[in-house]
């Protein structure tokens, strides 16, 4: 697949999207105990926010290039995620690997999360009391990153991150922010399997996450 990069982007096609906060005002309330990924992923790891960790095999904090500009957001660990302690590694994350590379982005160039860093029992949906208590860690996590782009992977990460109850299908196709950084809506890989016909409008998503990404990181 090409990623059209001769073809420029159009902001005026795309719809209003949303915007909450302002560029570097996240204030996390625990961010002064966590002053890098890794003091992130210690606290996840003793974490009893909520009753998911009594269930988990291993957390599942984020993984990737600890200075990424490119941030990939999901929703929560699956079994094979919980087996490993790793994001993305099922089968959900071997075609997530793919659209990577679709527009020239290995799992090393960026960081990869999901909203809630345990595996909810049976893969269900998260929890508003979840999302609730894990928020502060992917709060954090942007704010150390300070990426350039975010693609939110599903509905969870998508409403989690603009603070909406809008379903995926009217999110998608418009440029949010998420405190001053261009957020790009698309559908779960999950979700992908499931339903091929969304790959699709996947494709277009991640195709104007790419061009709004070269366009922020050019010199």
């Amino acid at each position: 697949m090409s990623t059209n990069a001769d073809q420029p982007l159009d902001l005026a096609s795309l719809g209003p999207g949303l915007s909450v906060g302002g560029l570097g005002d996240e204030g996390s309330h625990a961010a002064s105990a966590w002053n890098s990924l890794d003091d992130i992923a210690r606290a996840v790891a003793s974490c009893t926010r909520c009753s998911l960790y009594s269930g988990a095999k291993n957390p599942v904090p984020g993984h990737g290039n600890p200075n990424a500009d490119f941030v990939c957001v999901g929703e929560a660990p699956g079994a094979n995620e919980d087996e490993q302690g790793l994001p993305f590694v099922g089968q959900a994350g071997q075609l997530l690997t793919k659209i990577l590379a679709a527009i020239n982005l290995t799992r090393e160039d960026v960081f990869i999360c999901n909203v809630l860093k345990h595996r909810p029992p049976g893969n269900r949906n998260p929890n508003p009391d979840e999302v609730l208590a894990c928020s502060p860690y992917l709060v954090r996590q942007i704010e150390l990153l300070r990426p350039k782009v975010i693609l939110a992977l599903g509905t969870f990460a998508a409403q989690t991150l603009l603070q909406t109850r809008e379903p995926i299908g009217k999110l998608r196709g418009r440029l949010h922010r998420y405190h001053g950084v261009p957020v790009i809506v698309t559908y779960h890989p999950a979700a992908l399997l499931r339903n091929p016909s969304w790959k699709r409008p996947t494709w277009e998503d991640v195709q104007l996450a790419r061009k709004l990404f070269d366009r922020v990181v050019e010199p």
